[in-house]
């Protein structure tokens, strides 16, 4: 599967490109992944090589610049002085111009990378904000947090390893190769030996290092869930008394990831001191066997030459060695890569692109024989047959027991989740061919958990309706019964409300949520137990701009409290997926009494 090149809406409403241009499968090997990443920055990798090979010119003109000088001073000539100030003039420059070049080469490497990792993260940001609510039913936000920032992060790091090793590879073996070809040809098998050593040891390195990774990696997840979940649960934690269960918690993971890595760690060092050894080894034969031929006159080698030589091994050594210390991060930068891939593939989306965008709503709607049964559960449906007509403007209560299908319903009325079969049609149309994004600007949800970031209240509730006038904000919060405390915060409207509202008691929250609904002047209103969690004082305020709110509009309302589904229109009682019954509050509440009064009696 690919990811297609989106768009997405600017200040202006403006298409936007993605960073990412192309569309990039992540079903591929990583390598194939990687390529097609990184093809857009071409151009600045191509310019990135061209300084690199100039940079890394004294791995190879020193050793030759060492070579004759030794030479020179072995074999007195009437020239040494001459011949020695230009070796030191030459190597002066190699080194001296390496300054210049190596901050042009890796200038060009970090716009490439950072432009790839913050297209990846707004990739990341862009798909997460595509997926289906379902989506989120089995991922947990600690996780999804990780791979937006360290999977990101793995794959920034192995990129730029891969610059060194690949650029520095094809530098040294070249220069290597032609000179050593030039001055002992002799001595190029014992060169081309190096080759298959490290593919084979690159080759059962990666065998047995990547399930090390993956396992890491989970591990680091796991970590990560853990850590959000403890944070998150810390007043409650902390009402509970229960601090030392939740650190227990938080101390397993830990303890597991400390037990992977140290495995990890142990595979990375027994393959490192392997591979040194191997080579140092070579070196050290190579070394020998030069001197041999020259000592029996097999071959014709000169001090000099020989120091060259054993200095070209070393560069090559050094390579292999940079390509095995380098696999470690090479693997987690490709298991990273199939992280990042999970989500970017993931086929669950919320499908709205080509379908009917929505310019008005009336607020009728009609559930015919709708059905959903929630993926992975092959139980009683959620919904099963519900009919439904709801007229524009009209007040729905819906009630039930806990399980009976009304938060399914709501999902189903906001377009989180779409029906398994039936249909719902929204001012006589089908909801399915509906782009929901365009349809969910004429919607407002006031919950019982009200969700409020931790920014100023005119931020919170200007959220998703930035062009609203200070006259139209003022005129919400007073109608909300906000404005009464916002006055009085210090700052007024620009007052920060701290995490989740924590500055804010309970029914301000509420207030200003329904302030941030009246913004939006929707047509469709959900009320799901906006009132359930306050004490009668703040409820008195908040009911009544509820009612303001809900004037004119079509209102779906979940609610115990009496105060509330009196002022619907039509009650509707729900019971495992199904409407059994459909009257005025007053009827429905009645006969429902009567039937719970009849069931404790018999």
């Amino acid at each position: 599967m690919t990811i297609p090149v989106p768009g997405r809406s600017g200040p202006q409403g403006k298409e936007m490109a993605d960073p990412i241009e192309e569309s990039v499968s992540f079903a591929d090997t990583p390598w194939k992944t990687l390529v097609r990443l990184y093809r857009p920055e071409t151009k600045h990798l191509l310019q990135a090589a061209f300084w690199y090979v100039i940079k890394a010119s004294p791995t190879w003109i020193l050793p030759l610049i060492v070579a004759t000088v030794i030479d020179t001073l072995l074999k007195p000539r009437a020239q040494a002085l001459t011949i020695i100030f230009w070796c030191g003039l030459g190597g002066g420059v190699a080194l001296l111009q390496n300054i210049v070049t190596h901050t042009l080469c890796y200038r060009k490497v970090s716009v490439a990378a950072r432009s790839v990792e913050a297209g990846l993260r707004y990739a990341l940001c862009r798909r997460l904000q595509e997926l289906s609510i379902s989506f989120y039913r089995f991922q947990s936000a600690g996780k999804l947090q990780t791979k937006v920032l360290r999977d990101v992060e793995n794959v920034d790091q192995m990129v730029r390893s891969l610059v060194d090793l690949i650029l520095g590879s094809a530098v040294i073996l070249t220069a290597t190769f032609v000179i050593t070809s030039m001055k002992a040809p002799w001595f190029l098998p014992f060169y081309l030996l190096t080759v298959p050593i490290a593919v084979g040891i690159r080759h059962f390195m990666q065998r047995r290092l990547r399930l090390a990774n993956q396992d890491f990696r989970q591990q680091i997840e796991g970590m990560s869930t853990s850590i959000s979940e403890m944070i998150e649960l810390v007043p409650l934690t902390r009402a509970h008394a229960v601090e030392q269960v939740e650190l227990a918690k938080v101390r397993g993971s830990i303890d597991r990831l400390r037990e992977v890595g140290f495995r990890l760690d142990f595979e990375n060092a027994v393959f490192g001191s392997a591979a040194w050894v191997l080579f140092s080894g070579m070196y050290l034969l190579g070394l020998l066997l030069a001197g041999t031929a020259s000592a029996v006159g097999l071959a014709k080698v000169s001090p000099g030459e020989l120091v060259m030589l054993s200095g070209f091994f070393n560069s090559i050594a050094g390579t292999v060695m940079g390509m095995v210390n380098s696999m470690p991060m090479l693997l987690r930068g490709f298991e990273s890569i199939r992280s990042i891939g999970e989500v970017l593939e993931c086929p669950d989306l919320e499908q709205n692109r080509g379908k009917t965008r929505v310019t008005a709503v009336r607020g009728e709607f009609l559930f015919d024989q709708v059905c959903f049964r929630y993926p992975n559960k092959d139980d009683q449906p959620a919904l099963d047959g519900l009919s439904l007509a709801v007229p524009a403007g009209t007040t729905v209560a819906v009630v039930g027991a806990s399980g009976s299908g009304k938060s399914t319903l709501m999902s189903l009325i906001l377009g989180f989740h779409r029906p398994s079969s039936g249909r719902i049609l929204l001012d006589g149309r089908d909801m399915n061919k509906l782009d929901l994004r365009s349809y969910r600007r004429y919607l407002a949800v006031v919950s019982q958990e009200t969700l409020l970031f931790p920014g100023t209240v005119r931020e919170n509730v200007l959220y998703g309706a930035p062009n609203v006038t200070e006259e139209r904000l003022r005129q919400a919060l007073v109608d909300a019964h906000a404005w009464e405390f916002v006055e009085r915060l210090p700052g007024g409207v620009n007052a920060v409300v701290g995490e989740r509202g924590s500055t804010l008691s309970g029914g301000q929250r509420q207030r200003l949520a329904i302030a941030r609904a009246l913004v939006r002047d929707p047509r469709v209103l959900i009320l799901d137990e906006a009132t359930s969690a306050l004490d009668a004082g703040s409820e008195s305020l908040v009911q009544e701009a509820l009612n303001r709110l809900m004037r004119g509009r079509t209102t779906f309302i979940v609610a115990h409290r009496l105060s509330t589904t009196r002022r619907a229109d039509v009650m509707v009682a729900m019971e495992a997926g199904r409407v059994v019954e459909i009257g005025s509050p007053e009827k429905v509440l009645e006969r429902r009494e009567r039937e719970t009064a009849a069931a404790v009696a018999g």
